[in-house]
């Protein structure tokens, strides 16, 4: 299970890495023909933002851990151990639901936004923004995984892995 874990986030890092060497390529690509060849291009300005759309669900879905998230946990981590978990699994299922209730619309409205398309490069929108399709199916999953490490035996190695102690 471990190895299986451990290519899936060498997986997530390859993919965030390759989006950001594409990004900035791009950005390369139109300063040396903005400045040096004194012929603007207009496509890698489209793209950049594209890819930096790309880079911030795709980086919050798969790369960026719980603990490197900003908190503010100033009353939480005040609470008594099993107060803390009740509280955790509290939020950590709000924030499952509402991105669970949100997922229908949100699914719908991407699919509908296949009618426009990107004014330079003609990319569909659905395309470019099915990457927040599935960025919230992640956050209710790791909402999901997250709950059940707080039922299990070892809950107090979970809050205290999310406070970036070492359990």
């Amino acid at each position: 299970m471990q190895s299986v874990r451990s290519g899936l986030r060498f997986l997530a890092d390859l993919v965030g890495a390759l989006l950001l060497a594409a990004m900035f390529a791009a950005f390369l690509v139109q300063v040396f023909a903005r400045y040096v060849l004194n012929d603007p291009i207009s496509w890698t300005q489209e793209f950049v933002l594209i890819v930096y759309i790309w880079i911030v669900f795709w980086g919050g879905a798969f790369l960026v851990r719980e603990r490197d998230h900003i908190t503010f946990d100033m009353i939480f981590e005040g609470l008594a151990l099993p107060a803390r978990r009740i509280l955790a699994v509290v939020l950590t299922g709000l924030i499952g639901i509402a991105f669970l209730a949100a997922l229908p619309g949100t699914v719908d409205y991407i699919a509908f936004m296949a009618i426009e398309k990107s004014p330079i490069m003609r990319v569909p929108f659905d395309i470019l923004y099915s990457i927040f399709g599935v960025f919230m199916v992640a956050v209710v999953a790791m909402a999901g995984l997250r709950i059940k490490r707080l039922a299990g035996r070892r809950w107090q190695e979970e809050l205290a892995r999310n406070a970036g102690e070492e359990p």
